[in-house]
């Protein structure tokens, strides 16, 4: 990978952490006491985000709701906001491999991605990716990307995928068992084929402190070899701190064919542990080091993401 590459990357992450660190100084005391705590975190924040001339509040500043009937938790994160009644730990992404249900209606976020695939024959691939992902009303989320390859050694990392992204949510959370949400995608790349991806979104809180996530997966490519992938992505994590730290692991699996010989598939596994860190509210830093399984995985897939919540 070149030196300007790298230098790149390193000053976009700075740039993002140095940012994090100044939002940190102003977050509430957690000393504060817990009865007053989710009332005082969301007035702070709102005074220091200026409080919107629209009135939009980020979701780690919405108030709770009350929900007749919902067992309560001692974590703030899991508490229920917003019109979806969703929890707080679902506004932002908790895996970097397996979605959970959508944003809240007008929240605005931004996150940056670096991806590094490890082949077991061939050369190192490196992709950043930027991705911008918008709330909308009826419980539905778009998201746009701006994506960019490299084989490591090969020159400069060039932008040659956009990608855009719709999801719809069946219905509020905790109306339906898993509450599942519809996916699809359409990667439009400069080098070679079109493709289209639908998942259908799971997730959920298997006990106070644990959340889950699972996706179903359908990729078709449009013209080439039209390879195909059917895939499944699987996603735990447990509360270490409430709003700070969260640890589980994650897990891929695909089965690929293309047009050359179909129903001969290769057969991926991917397994590795799964970190976030949110150093202040708005931000997220995502860790999944994925070890590939059998011959036909790579040897590695390692996923870094940091987000901000505008």
């Amino acid at each position: 990978m070149s030196r300007t590459v790298l230098h790149r990357h390193a000053a976009v992450c700075t740039a993002l952490l140095i940012l994090g660190a100044a939002a940190r100084a102003q977050v509430v005391n957690p000393a504060d006491k817990a009865g007053s705590q989710s009332r005082e975190h969301a007035t702070t924040v709102a005074d220091q985000i200026g409080a919107a001339a629209d009135g939009h509040l980020p979701s780690y500043a919405m108030p709770p709701t009350v929900v007749e009937g919902q067992r309560s938790s001692p974590l703030r994160e899991e508490e229920r906001i917003g019109g979806y009644n969703q929890p707080r730990w679902t506004a932002n992404r908790r895996f970097p491999s397996t979605r959970v249900y959508v944003v809240p209606e007008g929240q605005v976020g931004f996150e940056f991605w670096a991806r590094i695939k490890e082949p077991r024959d061939g050369k190192t691939e490196m992709q950043t990716q930027y991705e911008w992902e918008f709330g909308l009303p009826y419980r539905l989320q778009l998201d746009l990307y701006a994506v960019s390859n490299q084989t490591v050694d090969t020159g400069e990392m060039a932008f040659n995928e956009q990608k855009i992204e719709l999801r719809y949510a069946f219905a509020n959370w905790g109306e339906i068992w898993g509450n599942p949400a519809a996916y699809v995608e359409w990667d439009q790349k400069s080098d070679e084929a079109d493709v289209m991806e639908y998942k259908l979104l799971l997730g959920d809180e298997a006990a106070v402190g644990w959340h889950w996530g699972a996706n179903l997966i359908y990729e078709q490519q449009i013209g080439d070899l039209r390879e195909s992938e059917y895939g499944l992505s699987l996603g735990l994590s447990h509360t270490l701190a409430d709003e700070k730290f969260s640890l589980g692991g994650e897990v891929k699996a695909a089965l690929v064919d293309d047009s050359s010989d179909r129903g001969d598939f290769s057969k991926e596994l991917e397994v590795g542990p799964s970190l976030q860190w949110r150093p202040n509210p708005a931000m997220h830093i995502d860790f999944a080091p994925l070890v590939g399984i059998g011959g036909d995985s790579r040897q590695f897939d390692i996923f870094f993401v940091i987000g901000w919540e505008f």
